[in-house]
């Protein structure tokens, strides 16, 4: 049986992650990720960034996720569904024309009330996907968490970036109509 993805990359810099991103789809695509706008990424920041997702990035620098990695499991209900939340797209580094980048995170979050320090990776204004750094520190490995801007509401999501990405999967395999009402 095949172990999990292998995010720490190959000799030549690229991930092993089968599928990560949507094919022929250049929304939220920024440049080639370079060691210059990591560091300057991470200075702006003021967190070290963890490797399994610069890996990822290293092979596409943001974009739309694959249908077979667009969503995760949560043990618990959210505003998004009883049984999962949506991953349809990566924010990448990088500074192109109408695409939101990592480098928006410190503005998003003082734009919609979050804690910090994080880094978000994903979401749409009224719920985010981020890097959660309070536990760790900003140089520690931070865990993911999904917030959600308009109940309040955070859940914990995984351990750690690399353990996220390895819980991905695709939203068809929930069941659409489980969706909660909200009181917003």
């Amino acid at each position: 049986m095949p172990g999990p993805p292998d995010l720490t990359g190959d000799d030549d810099g690229r991930s092993d992650l089968p599928h990560a991103w949507k094919p022929r789809s250049s929304y939220g695509v920024h440049q080639p990720l370079t060691d210059k706008e990591v560091r300057n990424a991470e200075r702006l920041l003021g967190v070290t960034l963890p490797t399994s997702l610069l890996d990822l990035l290293r092979t596409q620098n943001g974009g739309e996720s694959a249908a077979d990695r667009n969503a995760f499991p949560t043990v618990k209900p959210t505003s998004w569904s009883a049984d999962h939340i949506p991953f349809d797209h990566l924010m990448g580094i990088g500074d192109r024309e109408h695409a939101v980048s990592l480098l928006d995170s410190p503005y998003l979050i003082e734009e919609w009330g979050l804690p910090a320090p994080a880094v978000l990776l994903s979401g749409g204004g009224h719920y985010w996907i981020a890097l959660d750094y309070r536990s760790s520190g900003r140089h520690g490995e931070p865990s993911v968490t999904w917030f959600d801007a308009d109940r309040n509401e955070e859940l914990a999501l995984a351990s750690d970036f690399r353990s996220f990405v390895e819980g991905l999967t695709s939203a068809s395999d929930f069941d659409s109509e489980d969706i909660p009402t909200t009181d917003v």
